[in-house]
């Protein structure tokens, strides 16, 4: 196994994962702050059956993380790690660039406040949907920082069915109460430049 300052580099590594797992938790607070202060703003929480499956996917990602490296053995490659570990912090950036432009309306369950101009500033100049290609950056970063091939491959795989409901709903949301469809209809969702 790949030895880092004299430490098993799968001890970091499930360090690391679970510092992740504490970012969420953290990321998880301000959602639901946020998410009370839009509803109570008179915001409307749309489809939200697909809420726990959502909860359920990142929670078992974050457990077969460390699992696949710890149980399958998997090996320490510093050059795959190091690119890897770039795109994970590249993905945490822009999640916060995400949180920071839409400020008090990102939540990680979807509510709508009727009326309010969609956000157009920070990255959604580029993207309709910046904060889920953080997520799959992350999703498929996080465990080839250690080799998890199976995991990476696998989630990336689950994460795309998930954001295709999610997706679909939000827009549908949206459109139905803002002007996002007419403030949106040529941002890509994305990749900035792609119609």
């Amino acid at each position: 196994m790949g030895m880092l300052l004299g430490l098993d580099s799968r001890l970091l590594y499930t360090g690391l994962v679970a510092l992740v797992a504490a970012g969420r938790l953290f990321e998880l607070r301000i959602a639901a702050r946020n998410r009370e202060r839009l509803l109570a703003r008179g915001g409307v929480e749309a489809a939200p059956g697909h809420y726990p499956s959502m909860v359920l996917l990142h929670s078992a990602f974050l457990t077969a993380c460390p699992l696949e490296v710890w149980l399958l053995k998997r090996p320490f490659r510093p050059s795959l790690a190091a690119a890897m570990l770039a795109l994970l912090l590249l993905a945490v950036a822009l999640r916060w660039w995400v949180i920071r432009t839409l400020d008090g309306r990102w939540t990680t369950r979807i509510v709508i406040l009727p009326g309010a101009p969609p956000v157009t500033g920070g990255p959604y100049r580029w993207i309709r949907h910046p904060n889920y290609f953080a997520v799959c950056l992350e999703i498929a970063a996080l465990p080839l920082i250690h080799s998890a091939w199976l995991t990476a491959v696998g989630f990336s795989l689950l994460n795309a069915l998930m954001l295709r409901v999610r997706i679909r709903a939000e827009e549908r949301a949206l459109a139905a109460a803002t002007s996002y469809g007419e403030v949106f209809a040529t941002t890509p969702r994305w990749i900035p430049g792609a119609r």
